[in-house]
């Protein structure tokens, strides 16, 4: 019941926000009431009053941008809006005792001061496209400042204005040197041309701050924070993505106890964890709890990505829903052979590059900035032959500071040239090796990826590794469970339809030739109606904002 009450009591705030930006809005462009203007003009210049109409014009404009942002909770909203509401209080009555815009504004302070505890979210952090939109709402209301003045005014100009020839005049103001042609008759005519300007630098320079602001946020956990997450995975991590936890495009949140850790990017609405929690068994469901009301009070959507099934039941005790997303292919090291009728093409692939003179070289790290040079020579190039951008979140991306750390295996030939590599990730608690880039020549012989996994199948095989982990196939095997929900089966009919664009069938395909094992993996998500936002956070975190570099075929 208390959070309904606290729902209503945000929707009229956020309602009422918006009627006091209305309301100071069509305050400035209107002369006081002639009986209480001669009251003040003895205790103040006409200076005091104009100023007091355009800061009433000012806050219109601000009130309006802040009253969804306070729906959202807000913390910086609520600042503002509660600053502005008291200044705009004072305005009012120093423009013209306007008691009428006054009452309103009084009954939003005591409901912003009331609920005050409700604001706990933090400012989003903010895109490009979030500063246009800004910037493109700033120059409609300064157009519709000014139009709305000179049609409502009756006496402060030579001209009466119609609506299309008010709309003419605004524009007049900002593109001729004589301002169309306008004389004002009264003081306030002239006062009002002049808001027009300050109401329009001021809208643009909040717009333009609009577009800088994420210059200046800090993305990703401090050092400390990942010092502290990576004692904890390498603790317990236990998964093919624990390693990618610790990558800089990720913030952290620690259970109460400090013995779990969730790796998240916040996109939008939706905050999403790369895997399950990672840290104490016991601690997991109090981890999931805490992190849940850490989102709310950032107003986020929390989700989990690429989850095992192991957690599924307590996250839908929880009241999460879950989704299968794909399923990662793990090859079982000490049966894996090429040896009998099951490995004849695996055979066939490794002795065809034996006599062509290949082999698989190991470097262990430091990997030199030499090394480094020519393997981002052909990672650009694998790059710009698949027509996309490197990926994030689940993934690694091409960078000397990361690599430098990792064992880099590289396929050679015969001369000594580099033809393909891939980097390799340990997985800490499980006996599994995994890769993550992989990338080749364009020109590189057909069949060489298969011999440089066959390679590593064998290398890890004799260091006595359990398993190698393949990755993720997205959207595949999701017919494999016949009490699949509805969700599932829409993803798997996408799978079908958009397989033409992005090959899902043929990454599975490839990884089936090596006989791995499947095991699901989920998207764990809030409810039907967060989905949405979920899915564009998720979609935002693993392009790192480069959405048409994402959705772009063959990217």
């Amino acid at each position: 019941m208390k959070v309904k009450k606290n729902k209503l009591g945000l929707i009229i705030i956020s309602l009422l926000t918006g009627l006091v930006g209305i309301l100071n809005l069509v305050s400035a462009v209107t002369p006081g009431i002639p009986s209480r203007v001669a009251i003040i003009q003895e205790l103040y210049p006409f200076e005091v009053r104009a100023g007091s109409h355009i800061f009433a014009a000012i806050s219109a404009f601000m009130l309006l941008t802040l009253a969804l942002r306070l729906w959202h909770r807000k913390r910086l909203a609520w600042l503002l809006a509660t600053g502005l509401i008291i200044i705009s209080i004072i305005s009012n009555l120093l423009k013209g005792l306007d008691i009428e815009e006054t009452i309103p504004a009084l009954i939003l302070l005591v409901l912003l001061l009331v609920l005050r505890q409700q604001f706990t979210a933090l400012s989003d952090r903010p895109s490009i496209a979030q500063g246009v939109r800004v910037l493109f709402g700033a120059l409609l209301f300064t157009l519709a400042y000014g139009t709305t003045g000179f049609f409502l005014m009756e006496k402060q100009y030579t001209t009466q204005f119609n609506f299309p020839q008010a709309i003419i005049q605004t524009l007049a103001i900002f593109f001729t040197t004589d301002n169309g042609g306008l004389k004002p008759t009264t003081r306030f005519g002239e006062f009002f041309i002049t808001s027009l300007y300050v109401i329009a630098a001021s809208s643009l320079i909040y717009a333009f701050w609009m577009l800088l602001r994420p210059v200046i946020l800090r993305v990703g956990g401090t050092e400390a924070e990942r010092e502290q997450a990576k004692t904890i995975i390498e603790q317990y991590g236990r998964s093919s993505l624990a390693h990618f936890c610790l990558l800089p495009d990720k913030n952290y949140y620690f259970s109460s106890s400090g013995q779990t850790v969730i790796a998240y990017v916040p996109k939008g609405r939706g905050a999403v964890a790369l895997g399950d929690p990672i840290g104490e068994p016991e601690d997991l469901k109090d981890a999931i709890v805490g992190y849940r009301e850490f989102c709310y009070c950032n107003d986020w959507y929390p989700a989990f990505y690429q989850t095992l099934p192991d957690h599924l039941k307590l996250y839908k005790s929880l009241g999460f829903k879950a989704v299968k997303i794909g399923e990662e292919a793990i090859v079982d090291l000490p049966t894996f052979t090429t040896q009998g009728k099951a490995g004849r093409n695996l055979r066939n692939a490794l002795n065809r590059f034996n006599k062509l003179g290949y082999q698989v070289k190991f470097r262990q790290p430091p990997i030199t900035d030499e090394l480094l040079d020519k393997l981002k020579i052909i990672s650009d190039e694998w790059l710009n032959e698949m027509q996309g951008s490197e990926k994030q979140f689940s993934l690694g991306w091409f960078d000397y500071d990361y690599l430098r750390g990792c064992e880099i295996a590289t396929v050679e030939s015969n001369l000594g040239e580099i033809i393909a590599f891939t980097n390799i990730i340990p997985e800490y608690q499980l006996n599994e090796i995994t890769v993550d880039l992989m990338r080749k020549r364009q020109e590189a012989e057909h069949g060489v990826m298969e011999f440089l996994f066959i390679s590593l199948f064998q290398h890890y095989k004799e260091l006595n590794y359990d398993s190698f982990n393949l990755g993720l196939s997205a959207l595949s095997g999701l017919k494999a469970n016949p009490e699949s929900p509805r969700l599932e089966g829409g993803l798997d009919y996408l799978y079908q339809h958009l397989n033409r664009f992005y090959n899902f069938q043929g990454l599975r395909g490839f990884k089936s030739k090596f006989n791995p094992r499947w095991e699901p993996r989920y998207l764990i998500y809030p409810s039907l109606a967060t989905l949405p936002d979920v899915v564009v956070a998720l979609v935002r975190a693993d392009s790192g904002d480069r959405l048409w570099d994402y959705l772009r075929p063959g990217a």
